[in-house]
């Protein structure tokens, strides 16, 4: 019987991984293939708290996960975008929608394994277009899903055959806190609502767990659910603590107004002991939050102030950003492996305040406000320091030994830290520049090249955020899409160019006055859409892709 066990346990251990990598799987796909949708999905989410949430609801489905979409609120927020309270009534739609994408997942679909794993491997592995791979990849991971919970329910079956687990469910149903805190618990450490409430789902439907066990552990996973945001944004700035800790506070209430209320026996009629029957009461759950919830969104972005204070300042005119603490570690010199990723920990430190600066840039063309016009200048000065202090870094890991792999990545570090650094200058010294003139002359751009200028801009911050992941992720595919983006900031630079020319032809007013503006801040934003896009040519050079990428972001350019 032990061999058996280990058996059992080692089948079950395989599925609830290859459930954990296929989430993973469908996430990176669908940010890969419309990750610049998503992202004007969210910021086109600010508008209020209904819409918010709606908008929440949206990306939690197509990300299959709350926390993704808690990631990208904490950005927004980050770069002051999002207010605390909108991204609240965010995340309650994201948690709806991680409910919904359980509770699509739970029902029978077996028949979907064969042709998701078909079709998603067609797609994936035989199709040159980038955006066609990563849908394969996207529908491959759907496979995956299903084909994870039917191995998990073939390695319960000697479990369900031998009652093996019939005392801890039994224990489980007459205590609801340890069932409640394992729900909790088991979230966190497996990092996925969705990969828990289906194993969850998936032990009730095969009687391994009861009615009684199974909705307190779907309470705890709730609750799970709200600590992983929490703890993955603890460093982050203050407002985007204050969105994660505010969800929390909001699961952790409705977790243990759920218990006491299942507890006291009054949720009997709307339950039963299946599959099915547990992820619709996450549904319900979930559903109810939100609308719970909305109306108290303002109120408990008050509250997370008090809860998460700004950091104290350190002087007058003195800006948090600037006073961000070096990651870059001199203990680690020695090793140039650690002292590499050193550097790159910094380097995406770097390329966030290029990313704070430039993210600014169209709203002070439209303000003129010369005292945040200063602010955002003067971070210029901390992308100067920590450019300097990443060239100096790395030119003292490689007096080191280090093997050709290491030197390598170390000047391609090197150089995308001059690039960052130029990237500043641009904004600093052109864009701002600019902006200032504009203020001071009184110039108005035409409605349609004013639209024309922030389609622009809206490009090169999803270039920028795509840049930074692949810093980090060193994923080809990313990369390539990165690429692909770089021609496409080149198409409607060039569209732009075009359509302003015509305006001038036509004599309209606010094209004449600004023609030769309109002209510089568009270069502006394609060259500094270009200096971002040079993260991802070492990455596909090494791989040997770097000419494939460039031909079909060419031709789906043309198109």
């Amino acid at each position: 019987m032990t061999t058996h066990f280990s058996l059992v346990l080692l089948h079950l251990a395989g599925a609830v991984l290859l459930l954990l990598y296929a989430v993973q799987l469908v996430r990176s796909g669908v940010e890969a293939a419309a990750g610049p949708r998503l992202k004007s999905l969210l910021g086109g989410s600010r508008g209020g708290a209904v819409q918010a949430a709606a908008g929440g609801t949206v990306l939690a489905v197509l990300l299959q996960s709350s926390t993704a979409v808690a990631m990208l609120a904490c950005g927004f927020a980050t770069s002051g975008l999002l207010g605390v309270s909108t991204g609240l009534a965010l995340m309650l739609g994201a948690d709806l929608g991680s409910a919904i994408v359980a509770r699509i997942l739970s029902f029978d679909l077996q028949w979907l394994i064969p042709v998701c794993l078909f079709l998603g491997g067609i797609l994936h592995l035989k199709m040159r277009n980038a955006t066609a791979q990563e849908i394969g990849r996207m529908v491959l991971g759907i496979g995956f899903i299903l084909l994870s919970l039917n191995m998990v329910g073939g390695a319960t079956q000697p479990l369900r055959e031998a009652g093996m687990l019939q005392p801890v469910s039994a224990y489980l149903a007459e205590d609801y806190m340890t069932a409640f805190l394992a729900g909790a618990v088991f979230t966190w450490l497996i990092h996925s609502s969705v990969a828990s409430i289906l194993m969850i789902a998936t032990f009730a439907g095969q009687g391994l767990l009861g009615i009684e066990a199974a909705v307190p552990m779907v309470l705890g996973a709730n609750l799970g659910g709200g600590l992983i945001a929490f703890w993955l944004t603890r460093g982050m700035s203050a407002p985007a603590q204050r969105i994660t800790t505010g969800n929390l506070l909001f699961r952790a209430v409705a977790a243990l107004i759920g218990l006491v209320v299942f507890e006291a026996g009054l949720l009997d009629r709307l339950l039963h002991a299946s599959a099915s029957g547990v992820v619709s009461f996450h549904v319900f759950f979930n559903a109810c939050l939100l609308v719970a919830g909305l109306p108290l969104a303002a109120a408990a972005a008050r509250l997370t102030e008090r809860l998460v204070p700004d950091a104290p300042a350190a002087g007058s005119g003195d800006d948090p950003l600037k006073r961000r603490v070096s990651v870059l570690d001199r203990s680690v010199l020695g090793t140039p492996r650690l002292a590499l990723s050193s550097a790159t920990r910094e380097l995406l430190r770097m390329g966030e305040l290029v990313e704070i600066m430039a993210r600014s840039v169209m709203e002070l063309f439209e303000s003129g406000d010369r005292a945040e016009i200063a602010r955002i200048r003067d971070i210029d000065e901390a992308v100067n320091a920590a450019h300097t202090n990443i060239k100096l870094y790395l030119a003292e890991v490689n007096r080191g030994l280090m093997t050709a792999e290491e030197a390598q990545r170390s000047i391609e570090l090197t150089d995308f830290a001059i690039n960052l650094e130029h990237a500043g200058d641009i904004v600093a010294k052109q864009l701002l520049v600019l902006a200032e003139e504009r203020a001071e002359k009184g110039w108005r751009f035409s409605p349609a090249g004013w639209e024309e200028l922030n389609e622009l801009h809206r490009h090169l911050l999803d270039t920028m955020h795509l840049a930074l992941n692949v810093l980090i992720s060193q994923d080809r595919p990313s990369a390539r899409q990165l690429v692909a983006e770089k021609e496409r900031m080149r198409g409607l630079a060039r569209r732009s160019q075009d359509r302003h020319l015509q305006r001038l032809r036509h004599g309209t007013p606010e094209s004449i006055e600004t023609s030769g503006m309109h002209l510089e801040i568009a270069r502006g934003l394609k060259e500094l859409n270009s200096l971002m896009v040079t993260v991802a040519y070492p990455l596909l050079a090494r791989s040997g892709d770097l000419l494939g990428s460039r031909l079909t972001a060419a031709s789906s350019s043309e198109a």
